[in-house]
């Protein structure tokens, strides 16, 4: 049997010391400032995007690698005898997962396969963590897309936004929501369902009480989660703040089993500063 590569795109949103570790390959998002393309963590960091969004006093535009890009990266690995499992940013939030399909047709190999996450962040990032730890296990490909395939349908991912500048700017919020969220301290929490960003609740008060609200999603999806990693991933937040859900959280799960991990410039682009969430698997 082959051995098994897992390439994954920049907005899996783990942290470098869990890409080194399980050896994925990166494949980088788009960040376009006017006339001028970087690529997510690649050639433009999270602290040079805030930065800019205050010089250019606008959103970057985000844009998903062409299939020529993931056509070379999907034949390097073919080429070495490796099998290859992508997974990324779900194909309604994104044409990446397109991209890398229209690759996989071009090469027209049986060695590659694609695992649709409908999801962002570090909840694609759980997903690829565990087809890495099943090809440790001498599951096939075949076997580790079906045991994923599974837990897509599962996979929680929930975030608590600080301030709703960013979606104001993005055209996700109107101006007169954007005041009375100010006016009223909501911090939305924001889920993702069927693919798709939705408002699940709009908290009022700091942003302890936003937390808390994920925190209860946790606890009525206990004892049915999955115990390997549990992700808490933001955009750049206050340490007090980390601190709170971590601490939380450890008093209902094993600290071993929590990550903490930051988002890339595409989630960042589109949420902004003080974005935190809890990510998780569910059985």
């Amino acid at each position: 049997m082959n051995k098994i590569k897992i390439v994954v795109d920049s907005t899996v949103d783990l942290s470098k010391e869990l890409y080194e570790k399980y050896d994925f390959e990166v494949v980088p998002l788009n960040v376009t400032f006017g006339q001028e393309t970087f690529k997510d963590g690649v050639t433009i960091t999270r602290d040079q995007l805030y930065a800019d969004v205050v010089k250019y006093k606008s959103l970057p535009a985000t844009s998903a690698p062409g299939p020529q890009v993931f056509e070379e990266v999907f034949r390097k690995w073919l080429d070495k005898g490796y099998d290859v499992i992508y997974l990324g940013i779900g194909s309604t939030l994104s044409t990446a997962f397109q991209s890398a399909n229209i690759a996989k047709n071009m090469i027209e190999s049986e060695h590659i396969y694609l695992v649709d996450t409908k999801n962002l962040s570090s909840a694609s990032g759980l997903l690829a963590m565990k087809a890495a730890k099943l090809a440790k296990e001498g599951k096939t490909p075949k076997e580790i897309c079906k045991i994923l395939e599974k837990d897509v349908p599962n996979t929680v991912a929930q975030f608590s936004v600080e301030t709703l500048d960013y979606l104001h700017k993005g055209g996700r919020c109107s101006g007169t929501a954007k005041v009375l969220g100010h006016l009223l301290h909501i911090h939305p929490h924001i889920l993702v369902k069927d693919g798709k960003l939705i408002v699940y609740k709009k908290p009022r008060g700091t942003m302890k009480v936003a937390i808390d609200g994920q925190i209860e999603e946790l606890k009525k999806a206990l004892p049915n989660v999955q115990m390997d990693n549990i992700m808490i991933t933001d955009s750049g937040v206050k340490d007090e703040i980390r601190d709170y859900f971590v601490k939380e959280v450890s008093k209902l799960v094993d600290p071993k089993i929590i990550r903490t991990t930051p988002a890339g410039c595409v989630v960042a682009s589109h949420c902004g500063f003080g974005t935190i969430g809890l990510l998780f698997i569910k059985d």
